[in-house]
């Protein structure tokens, strides 16, 4: 492909200077063809545009793929499977070609079959220490034998992107606490902003903008491990845009196929060994020369001062029934003879 440039210097030499196409092809070493088109189009600049994309690697797979992704797309969002595992599937049935093509073909099946939209979204960048992102996902896993459904909570570092997730069976507030303990052992320290959806374990009331009233149990928590909360705009997941692609990644590479487990206790060392192990093979998007382990490591003296485990509880008035009994979500519990008809607090 002639550049740009050469079509400058043949069409000034022929319309400046007067020179013959004999001249220019010995000046410019090209052949006569070549500067009798140029002279003769008129164009400043040849392109080439490719009628049709022989995919001569992917041609014989191009129908299992188009199957695959016909499948993959039929399934609810949180089920279906990312472009590197479908890659490595192929790539494990004999697939030679690279993610790429597979990535590239993928992306025009989508636009052709009309299942991708346009998005715009502003980079934001992040300094050490300044933030993490928060949020939950819903798993289902066997567990001792049985299916069970269970809320992980997840924590990235905004500069590094180094991950944690921790799984529990509710989203109770306490287990809010527990998380954000075990998160900030995990990586060392805090941050100095943590930033998180709506969620009414933390949010009482949603004022205009970007203000909140925080509840108290939850405000306690931060100040104790040194947070300033910031809450997302309501329906913008892109503000916590690195945790919810944590949320996708866990999903794919933890728990699809589906997990069995003993207990919580193997599937947190699971969790925690997952993340880990993909932190040192993935490459920091900023910082191409880097893995995420290896930035998570320059990040971890800068982030703030661990501290000990918060105890946090929530604290309720109940009245106690004529059976000696109080109702907490759900659940009755029995207290003494003597607190009957009487408001007990309950903590």
């Amino acid at each position: 492909m002639i550049c740009v440039e050469t079509i400058r210097k043949v069409r000034r030499l022929h319309l400046i200077e007067k020179k013959s196409i004999k001249e220019i092809c010995r000046s410019l070493n090209l052949s006569r063809a070549t500067v009798r088109k140029i002279i003769r189009s008129g164009v400043t600049e040849f392109k080439y545009e490719r009628k049709s994309q022989p995919y001569p690697v992917l041609g014989p797979w191009r129908a299992r793929l188009d199957e695959t992704l016909e499948e993959n797309e039929a399934l609810p969002k949180k089920h279906r499977k990312r472009m590197t595992k479908i890659w490595k599937e192929l790539s494990d049935d004999g697939f030679g070609g690279g993610y790429d093509s597979v990535r590239r073909y993928t992306k025009n099946w989508r636009i052709a079959h009309g299942r991708q939209q346009a998005q715009a979204f502003i980079p934001l960048i992040f300094d050490p220490g300044e933030a993490y992102q928060f949020d939950w996902s819903v798993e289902t896993v066997l567990m001792d034998g049985a299916l069970t459904t269970v809320k992980v909570a997840h924590f990235k570092l905004c500069h590094s992107r180094m991950p944690f997730s921790i799984a529990y069976p509710r989203e109770t507030q306490e287990m809010v606490f527990d998380a954000h303990d075990e998160a900030f052992k995990f990586f060392g320290g805090g941050c100095i902003n943590g930033i998180y959806d709506n969620m009414t374990t933390a949010v009482d009331a949603i004022l205009s903008g970007k203000e909140r009233k925080f509840n108290k149990a939850f405000s306690r928590m931060c100040s104790h491990h040194l947070v300033n909360p910031i809450a997302c705009t309501r329906a913008a997941g892109w503000e916590k845009g690195q945790v919810e692609n944590l949320v996708k990644e866990s999903r794919a590479y933890s728990f699809t196929p589906r997990l069995e487990v003993a207990d919580f206790d193997e599937l947190n060392a699971r969790l925690q060994k997952d993340a880990i192990k993909r932190a040192k093979e993935l490459r920091h998007p900023e910082n191409l020369e880097v893995t995420v382990w290896e930035e998570f490591q320059q990040e971890k003296p800068l982030l703030t001062h661990l501290q000990k485990p918060f105890v946090g509880f929530r604290e309720k008035t109940v009245a106690v029934s004529r059976t000696c009994l109080i109702n907490f979500e759900r659940n009755k519990y029995s207290v003494e003879a003597r607190a009957v008809g009487r408001q007990v607090q309950l903590a």
